[in-house]
């Protein structure tokens, strides 16, 4: 049986086959996996803020896109990664409440979404599927054998990117 390799929120991990990496209750989060097909090399973050340069506290690198994502490439890169074959799968960013008079800041899941194109754009990552927005929250799993990256939700069903 293969390694079930657990990213909390604000948490990113990598792994290589054949293990696979989950992360549980993304709602406004998003959840990226970024992966090598030739090197069955993967990672999954679980990011909670777009910018790390807009908090009172960038301690914990990997609960911000802008921080996160640089991190992880590195970290995937040392497990025998190359840049120039890593794609991007991405999921989340919903909204998951209703407000009345919404401002910009309250669109959190849409402005993770948004943050984590651009940051994948700034690295030269290409982003080759994505399950975002909506109103519903998502389970995320990177399969290090084969890149698949499967998307559960309570209503929604399951689907694989």
């Amino acid at each position: 049986m293969a390694e079930l390799i657990k990213v909390g929120m604000a948490d990113y991990k990598v792994g290589r086959n054949p293990a696979s990496l989950i992360s549980y209750g993304l709602g406004s989060c998003v959840g990226i996996a970024l992966f090598d097909l030739v090197a069955k090399v993967g990672g999954l973050a679980h990011i909670m803020l777009p910018d790390s340069t807009q908090a009172r506290s960038a301690e914990n690198i990997a609960k911000f896109a802008d921080t996160a994502l640089p991190a992880m490439l590195n970290d995937i890169i040392k497990l025998g990664a190359s840049k120039s074959r890593i794609t991007a799968k991405i999921a989340g960013g919903a909204q998951m409440f209703t407000f009345t008079n919404a401002t910009d800041i309250m669109r959190v899941g849409e402005r993770n979404a948004e943050a984590v194109r651009l940051v994948l754009k700034k690295l030269e990552i290409r982003l080759i599927a994505e399950d975002t927005g909506g109103n519903y929250g998502r389970t995320v799993e990177l399969k290090l054998d084969t890149g698949i990256f499967r998307v559960k939700t309570i209503d929604k069903g399951e689907k694989e990117l």
